[in-house]
């Protein structure tokens, strides 16, 4: 019978699994009181084993045994992994084993093999890289070096693997386990065991995790480090950029990706590049040809700088390798471009360096869910590998994702590209299309639609700044122009529509300049400003009134809750302004990701991203001193988001959020806990503690409160300081997931406007559809009509929606920082119950 029935979603951030309720009901079912109090360092205590003689000394297992070990090249998050899954396995009360050097490990065994404690792994959220070391081992490819591997496990009492690695790592794994029972025949027949000694090892439980920076792995949308790879790449193409602007010069970037573009496909979203190279897709004829009418284009527009991204494994459509020396030359040619062009090679600084918000909530997910996956595991279960899809943590047969990657490469090699793109996941293929809207606007003269079908759609931002809000305009306006549409910017919301609409020189409302716009993919805040206020306050007539002068057929908005609660209002004053009878959908966009109909919103990733590189540098100080706890006040209104997700990916002590509230009583057991945490330090390094809450948590208790708290009820155990990073944690420039989802989902918005045309008042009124938020939605992209949301989903008094998937995250925050048991505060009395109570007519009950 399994152990859990527990599905986890992401992000994000993807990340996201079903409410911690069924894990807190199977924890109370499956464990006594007494060790739900214990210690995190008195769950991680060995029992004796019992041992029997023979050739070999064997460990019988008395409870279950799990290794972790990285293979193949590193990824950024590994490390991520190891902790979650060590922390994990002994909360469940395993034993937690690290091979150290990967196979390599696996086969010399000795001191390789290591059980971990819970205090072994602290700190390594923020580590680079991994630990425990990853190893090319030709032994293992061979019969005698898994002979040695299966002797080394079960001299440790092992009978469980969970690999974090590339599709070879995984695949040698798979292998390992379908020889493992002849294995075992030939180590008894060799002497090596006794019968009796190899029977509580009849059988293997593989379970992987897929770590590359190359996400070339078929079945998951993010592979663990593939995020931060990209984030190294993006900021080295936006640092580049300026000195191509400076000298109007041209850079071919090559990036890694040897039998996968993605990489090179989302830099070249994510940072407007001017042309892309990929092995799935090269160009239909020439691509010399291609890009030189492109780039021309461009420079004819105006640009001064060129970019161009070429993933190391690019081929044309005759399967020949186009380097980048090739792509230069084009551009310099003096005959032709004549431009001044530089080459760039990354290297292995993609592989380098901590992990993005996203990697880290990925990695400690997956691990989690990798460690339920093993003690559900039956021996008819198939290795699986642990996946994402959109916002969904999903378990999936390895060896299926394995043959269809082969499949993608056998088909590159066969030159048929078209089978190449459709073995990739959606989102893929429709990056790449979103990718040649931008680039090549107004190029394609055949998706330009007939006049009478042509629209004017106003854009306008609503609520405060969020990352990606500049590239979703961008990528807006970039479909609009090559549709034939007529993109309008509504500067300062709908404030500077109201009172600014006249302004001279220079009106809030007016036409898109392109080549300016074409500069905003990887700008922050907001290029055509943004405003709170919603139309109520700013007048509904007068805002129907300017709809109608304007002649908008559609209006897209882009923001938060304001946002949202603005589209509730115009949707709800149709019946008295008919002019205000036009499609209209909402991208969300807040760093709160409160919006009611979503899972993501733009800006929540760059957010994350910000706050967790605060923390590193506020933990590497508290851990200077060795006893310290920091107390960080977190951003996100009525929501703990932020707060939650920021807490996964930094290790965080305790989160308070406003969802579950805080109380006297809350802060007695986390000092009770620090206290003792402190008196086991026995000086190690990485001891610096963190508390995250929510600004809007508590009316009373706040970060410095807190503090004081802590520092008082310390009596000099250990200190404590508030940290509030405060307007920081909307960021400067915009993570690449907050950008390449801004481009993705904002063509899907101009679609959706699309679908309805101009000048069908009666079709908009009758149809719910036309006020629709787009969302991430577990493993879909969905639009919901608003009304729906209005009624079903939203909590309008705290500004966020009824329910959100990211709610039991905070029980694994708890479950890995360590956190002992604690009881809930109580509920506030609100309305007459509470004026009667307080009158002592009522019972508080």
């Amino acid at each position: 019978m399994p152990i859990f029935n527990i599905q986890f979603f992401l992000r994000p951030l993807s990340v996201i699994f079903s409410p911690f309720q069924n894990l807190f009901a199977f924890v109370l079912r499956s464990t006594s009181l007494g060790l739900l109090l214990r210690s995190p360092r008195s769950l991680a205590q060995p029992s004796a084993s019992a041992q029997i003689p023979g050739s070999s000394t064997a460990k019988m297992a008395t409870k279950k045994k799990i290794a972790i070990m990285t293979s193949g090249g590193d990824s950024p998050g590994m490390n991520g992994v190891v902790r979650a899954c060590v922390r994990m396995a002994i909360h469940m009360g395993c034993d937690a084993y690290c091979v150290y050097e990967g196979y390599e490990g696996l086969v010399q065994g000795g001191d390789l093999i290591r059980k971990m404690e819970w205090h072994d792994v602290r700190g390594w959220l923020s580590e680079g890289g991994t630990l425990i070391g990853t190893a090319r081992c030709m032994a293992f490819y061979e019969r005698p070096g898994r002979l040695a591997a299966a002797k080394n496990m079960i001299l440790n009492g092992i009978d469980a693997i969970i690999i974090c690695g590339g599709d070879g790592s995984l695949t040698g794994a798979d292998r390992f386990r379908a020889e493992w029972p002849s294995l075992l025949d030939e180590l008894v027949s060799k002497g090596e065991f006794k019968p009796e000694q190899i029977e509580s090892f009849k059988h293997l439980n593989i379970v992987g995790l897929v770590g590359s920076i190359d996400n070339d792995l078929s079945g998951t949308d993010a592979t663990i480090g593939c995020y931060s790879a990209l984030a190294r790449i993006c900021y080295a193409v936006d640092l580049i950029e300026a000195t191509a602007s400076s000298h109007s010069r041209a850079f071919v970037v090559e990036v890694m990706g040897r039998h996968c573009g993605w990489l090179a496909l989302m830099a070249g979203v994510a940072t407007g590049a001017d042309f892309v190279f990929i092995p799935e897709k090269p160009s239909e004829h020439n691509w010399r040809e291609e890009m030189y009418r492109i780039v021309q284009e461009h420079r004819k527009l105006g640009k001064r700088k060129t970019i161009v991204i070429i993933a190391e494994g690019a081929l044309d459509r005759q399967g020949k390798k186009i380097t980048p020396t090739m792509v230069k030359d084009l551009l310099a040619d003096k005959n032709g471009l004549g431009l001044d062009t530089r080459i760039t090679t990354l290297g292995h600084v993609q592989r380098g360096g901590t992990a993005v918000a996203y990697d880290r909530m990925l990695a400690t997910l997956q691990g989690v869910e990798a460690v339920k996956a093993v003690l559900e595991a039956t021996p008819e279960t198939k290795t699986c590998f642990i996946a994402i899809t959109e916002n969904k943590i999903i378990r999936k047969p390895l060896m299926e994702a394995v043959q269809d990657t082969k499949q993608v490469s056998s088909a590159i090699e066969r030159q048929d590209f078209e089978e190449a793109m459709g073995l990739r996941d959606a989102e893929f293929s429709e990056q790449y299309k979103s990718f040649m809207m931008t680039t090549a606007v107004q190029m394609d003269k055949e998706i330009m639609l007939p006049e009478k079908e042509r629209m004017k759609i106003g854009f306008i931002n609503v609520g405060a700044p969020a990352g990606g809000m500049n590239a979703a305009v961008r990528a807006g306006v970039a479909y609009c122009l090559s549709r034939g549409h007529e993109p309008i910017a509504i500067h300062n919301g709908f404030a500077g529509f109201a009172r600014h609409h006249g302004d001279t020189p220079l009106g809030a409302v007016r036409p898109f300049d392109w080549l300016e716009v074409d500069g905003w993919a990887s700008k922050g805040g907001s290029e055509i400003g943004t405003n709170r206020e919603l139309p109520g306050e700013s007048g509904m007539e007068t805002i129907a009134n300017l709809i109608e002068a304007y002649g908008f057929d559609a209006l897209f908005l882009i923001g938060g809750f304001e946002a949202f609660h603005a589209v509730s209002q115009l949707r709800k004053a149709r019946e008295q302004y008919p002019s205000l009878c036009i499609p209209m959908t909402l991208l969300p966009a807040t760093i709160s990701n409160n919006v009611p109909g979503t899972e993501y919103s733009l800006g929540s990733d760059t957010c994350l991203n910000e706050l967790v590189d605060y923390c590193d540098k506020i933990k590497q100080s508290a851990s200077a001193t060795r006893r310290r706890v920091f107390v960080i006040e977190t951003q996100g209104g009525r929501s703990g988001y932020v707060a939650t997700l920021s807490g996964l990916g930094v290790g965080a002590s305790a989160v308070y959020t406003p969802e579950e509230g805080l109380s006297l009583d809350m802060l007695a057991a986390d000092v009770r806990h620090l206290k003792e945490v402190f008196t086991h330090d026995k000086g190690q390094s990485r001891a610096g503690r963190l508390i995250l809450i929510n600004e809007k948590t508590s009316k009373v208790y706040n970060a410095k409160l807190i503090a004081d708290i802590l520092r008082e009820e310390s009596h000099g155990r250990f200190e404590s300081r508030e940290g509030i990073p405060g307007h920081m944690q909307q960021g400067g420039v915009p993570s690449p997931m907050d950008r390449c989802r801004a481009v993705r989902l904002a063509i899907r918005c101009i679609q959706q406007l699309e679908r309805y045309g101009r000048n069908v008042p009666n079709k908009v009124k009758a149809d719910p559809m036309s006020a629709s938020v787009i969302g991430i939605k577990g493993a879909s992209v969905v639009f919901t009509p608003i009304n729906k949301l209005e009624e079903e989903e939203t909590d309008w008094p705290n500004r966020r929606p009824k329910a959100a998937y990211w709610l039991g995250m905070k029980g694994i925050v708890d479950i890995l920082g360590g956190r002992p048991k604690y009881d809930a505060p109580e509920a506030d009395l609100t309305g007459f119950k509470a004026k009667d109570v307080k009158r002592g007519i009522a019972a508080a009950a």
